[in-house]
């Protein structure tokens, strides 16, 4: 029987700035079709791993590999055209924009033609507009926000405006969208909400690799979990591996019972 390749490969990455080591020599894998939590407490290391895995800031050592090629240095646009694509902490949408523009410029990370085609408007630069258009509408039904497409992108309560970075990261043609806290600030109900629309999304062919300090969530949404602590990992597994591992209940899980 053939082993299924990993999608995504993280190799001994580690990250100083200065004298300070924010991530330690992790290692971990991300399978299509998976969803992956990175759970760990505020300075962990979390968010600068998402940053070296997209190329935003470069590691001091170790490597990234996306569909086994090594993307570690990449430009982080090229690393998107790729299909890995992001959230953020904090809401990064254009907030004058419509709903529907927003998720266009995703699209737009794909088209083909250049600038000189798109001048003179070409008939195939007016069919890729038109692909695109429906490419993007198509990714707001997914998430419920159709109806909201002409909006401003400003005008949507928080939640929705989650929905819609969301929308935005996979109408890139993602293969593997990275999120970033993508339960923060949400009520229950827009949280099993989300959870839902990234199950239906993994259904369709998507692979998601999230950081969250739910507990709750990521114990009822991930595949694979992996804990960092003080940039180093210091366990990996299942949600019921994770839940029984000692060293993760005395550092994150506490006497709180999650029920897997």
């Amino acid at each position: 029987m053939k082993t299924m390749e990993p999608l995504l490969r993280v190799s001994n990455i580690t990250k100083s700035f200065g004298g300070v080591t924010a991530v330690r020599d992790v290692s971990f894998s991300v399978f299509p079709g998976q969803i992956t939590a990175v759970i760990g407490p505020n300075g962990a290391g979390k968010t600068t791993l998402f940053n070296m895995i997209t190329s935003i800031i470069p590691p001091t050592s170790g490597n990234v590999y996306f569909q086994g090629i090594d993307i570690t240095g990449k430009k982080p646009c090229d690393i998107a055209r790729m299909g890995v694509t992001r959230t953020f902490q904090n809401l990064q949408i254009f907030k004058n924009m419509t709903v529907l523009e927003n998720v266009m410029v995703g699209a737009h990370t794909r088209l083909k033609s250049g600038f000189v085609r798109s001048a003179l408007r070409l008939p195939s630069v007016a069919r890729e507009e038109a692909a695109v258009h429906r490419t993007a509408l198509s990714f707001l039904e997914q998430v419920g926000l159709g109806e909201q497409a002409y909006e401003l992108a400003g005008n949507l309560p928080y939640g929705s405006q989650r929905l819609l970075e969301i929308a935005r990261a996979a109408a890139a043609q993602a293969k593997l969208i990275l999120l970033d806290e993508p339960m923060a600030g949400l009520n229950p109900q827009e949280s099993r909400k989300l959870v839902s629309i990234i199950q239906n999304m993994r259904e369709n062919g998507l692979t998601f690799l999230f950081v969250e300090h739910d507990m709750e969530t990521v114990m009822s949404i991930a595949d694979h979990i992996v804990v960092l602590d003080f940039g180093e990992k210091i366990a990996e597994g299942t949600p019921r591996e994770i839940c029984n591992n000692p060293a993760v209940i005395a550092a994150y899980l506490g006497d709180e019972e999650v029920v897997v």
